[in-house]
């Protein structure tokens, strides 16, 4: 015996209207003098069974709309209020999402452009970097498994490890295409971990921070040396590690943790969509690395420099610390961390131990 098949959305409609409807515009219910239904610009009452099949129809656009978020889309709250934003559907009516569907509409979740397409009720869902929006699909390896993002996250362009899955290194040359609501779910949820989930709860106001003081005291270990950095007027240590670690160019979360509940930070905490509720732990082993390096005592060291060799330094320190010394061509020596350039400073203010101006470094005063 064949199997049954779905119903279609204005049956599926007819069935839930005892129950009432309102959701998108679109109001059905039921009663003793018969259908209702009603949508922004129009409302009908006393129908049959026959006439509400025929308006329902007329408006089918709600119809398939309501269908497709009770039916289709994943039920979770968070994944569900997540496919909904990337459709704009608390800024667009439902004829508006239908007309923009059929070109497709795109929001950028980090660095992944997620495209939401429609049709006959249905949704399906595109992948790319965000840099490759608008690229051929031919110029892109095509995934369909949404696990497959979580290997696609491991390493850059380069084929470096990436150790922070939302630093705004992802790799580029990948798309997923034509995925159902589940997978586009967790696809996403493959690049960034816990994202949605934690976007969703800070929407509604029940995001739980947990604030620097709080998680270093639970430190232990290895890591427990941590503790001992929290101090200092003005939290001086934790902004620094703030404004080192958690900038967008470094982490494309929002950092909503302070030092504590009641003392923010002066470091930048970003302007990413998803937000940041802890201190990672990237963030926890560089502390440690830098409360090692910070219990160390003051030394006086004299060097005698140029006004040009002191900007040269600070310009090679900014270069790095921002990533952006592989673009300094070779050719450009007006760049203070230009390789030639670099070399050039070593070379003449370097000795042969590499101590600065000849100056050893003194560990043991």
């Amino acid at each position: 015996m064949a199997g049954r098949s779905d119903p279609t959305p204005v049956d599926a409609l007819r069935e839930a209207a005892p129950d009432g409807v309102d959701f998108d515009g679109l109001r059905v219910a039921r009663d003793d003098d018969g259908f209702r239904l009603a949508v922004p610009d129009a409302s009908y009452d006393g129908l049959s069974a026959a006439e509400f099949t025929d308006v329902a129809r007329e408006h089918r656009a709600y119809v398939e709309n309501w269908l497709f978020w009770h039916a289709h889309a994943p039920q979770g709250d968070p994944e569900w209020a997540f496919l909904r934003w990337v459709e704009y559907a608390d800024d667009l009516t439902v004829p508006e999402r239908v007309e923009r569907l059929d070109d497709g509409l795109t929001r950028e979740w980090g660095q992944v452009a997620v495209t939401v397409r429609g049709g006959d009720g249905r949704r399906r869902y595109d992948l790319r970097h965000a840099d490759e929006a608008d690229a051929a699909p031919d110029d892109l390896s095509t995934y369909a498994d949404p696990h497959e993002a979580r290997r696609l996250r491991t390493f850059d362009d380069d084929g470096d490890y990436r150790p922070l899955s939302t630093a705004p290194t992802l790799r580029h040359g990948w798309a997923f295409e034509a995925l159902d609501p589940g997978d586009a779910v967790r696809a996403v949820e493959g690049f960034y971990p816990a994202t949605i989930a934690n976007w969703h709860r800070e929407r509604g106001g029940t995001l739980d921070v947990t604030h620097w003081h709080d998680a270093v005291t639970r430190q232990t270990g290895i890591y427990g040396v941590v503790r001992t950095w929290d101090r200092g007027e003005g939290h001086d240590h934790v902004n620094w590690v703030a404004e080192a670690c958690c900038a967008d160019s470094q982490c494309l979360k929002r950092r909503e943790w302070g030092y504590d509940a009641e003392t923010p930070l002066d470091a930048d905490g970003g302007e990413g969509v998803f937000p940041c509720r802890e201190p990672c732990s990237l963030v926890v082993a560089a502390a440690r690395k830098w409360t090692r390096l910070e219990s160390e005592q003051s030394r006086t060291y004299s060097f005698d420099l140029t006004p040009s060799e002191k900007e040269q330094l600070e310009t090679v320190v900014d270069a790095v610390a921002d990533g952006r010394v592989d673009g300094v061509r070779d050719g450009d020596t007006s760049d203070g961390a230009n390789r030639f350039r670099a070399r050039f400073l070593r070379a003449k203010l370097f000795d042969d131990d590499g101590n600065l101006c000849g100056v050893p470094t003194d560990r043991d005063a």
